[in-house]
């Protein structure tokens, strides 16, 4: 129990930090789920990719799938934190969007995915998991953009903390 004591007042007091780099580490997922749109499902829907990607620009994109672990982690311990202070809806149903990944990355993985879309190959799962597969990935939006969002106010919050050092000087009656 110390530990974690300790470690929640670590995060606290580095809230920004913390919220800042989950917010870096998650907006690169949305290259991931630009190229779900143009070439994977853009083949499912009309027969042909809008763009294909080889070679450095694929291996940029393998690159940012990795950095979702990373993600999911530290923005999972931004609601969990959240939740610890006060229980919202919201944060739960975020922090289940966000733990769905799971799911998406160790079962129905986008291997899956482009195997039913892109290559027409039949698996033992139905395809009708790729979609599936699919709508896990864009759940991460929202979260994607409450996790700037509380970003963007801790960093408000912060500048007003650092002007409230200096005296506001009192209103003029008028007379």
């Amino acid at each position: 129990m110390v530990v974690l004591k300790k470690f929640w007042r670590w995060y606290e007091e580095n809230y920004r930090v913390n919220v800042g780099m989950a917010a870096l580490l998650f907006l690169v997922q949305i290259i991931h789920l630009l190229w779900l749109l143009v070439e994977v499902i853009w083949m499912k829907l009309f027969g042909f990719p809008l763009i294909h990607f080889h070679d450095l620009p694929r291996f940029i994109l393998i690159l940012v799938d990795y950095t979702e672990i990373p993600a999911i982690i530290a923005v999972s311990l931004i609601y969990i934190d959240s939740l610890r202070k006060e229980f919202t809806t919201k944060s739960l149903v975020y922090l289940i969007f966000l733990n769905s990944q799971w799911l998406h990355l160790f079962w129905i993985t986008d291997e899956f995915v482009i195997e039913n879309f892109v290559e027409g190959t039949k698996t033992v799962l139905p395809a009708w998991l790729a979609w599936v597969a699919i709508l896990i990935d864009y759940l991460e939006l929202p979260v994607i953009y409450d996790t700037i969002k509380r970003f963007v106010k801790s960093k408000k919050a912060e500048v007003f903390l650092e002007k409230e050092e200096y005296s506001i000087p009192e209103p003029r009656r008028i007379s």
